[in-house]
């Protein structure tokens, strides 16, 4: 399966952007799709997943009741909504593919998209 981002941007604190990620080849109903950041000098980290069928959700503790996940398995999309901005919320953003379920580390996927970069200014 093939991956793409988009909806990155630059933002101030406070604001909201909303991330897409469509997917193309065989198979996304059937995937476990997480969203990851990678901020310099850091490791990547997850940031959300859902589960296949949307019904599960998971977060990192710094973005719980700010980002929500989300997926529309007809039009081969995964969503991340990102309300509340901070400044260290920058990083490159990417969606990952894999068929573990509730996977957490980046390891466990096994497609991934080229990311798009999100910059929130203080």
């Amino acid at each position: 399966v093939q991956l793409v981002e988009s909806g990155g941007g630059l933002v101030q604190t406070g604001d909201s952007l909303r991330l897409s990620c469509a997917a193309s080849g065989r198979g996304f109903s059937s995937y476990t799709m997480g969203w990851f950041r990678q901020a310099p000098g850091k490791e990547r980290e997850l940031v959300a997943g859902v589960s296949w069928s949307g019904g599960d959700t998971y977060y990192a503790d710094s973005v719980k009741g700010r980002f929500t996940i989300s997926r529309d398995n007809a039009k081969n999309t995964v969503y991340l909504q990102m309300n509340s901005l901070k400044p260290e919320d920058t990083a490159v953003y990417y969606c990952a593919a894999t068929s573990w379920s509730h996977a957490t580390t980046p390891e466990k996927y096994d497609y991934w998209g080229q990311g798009t970069q999100v910059t929130v200014s203080s």
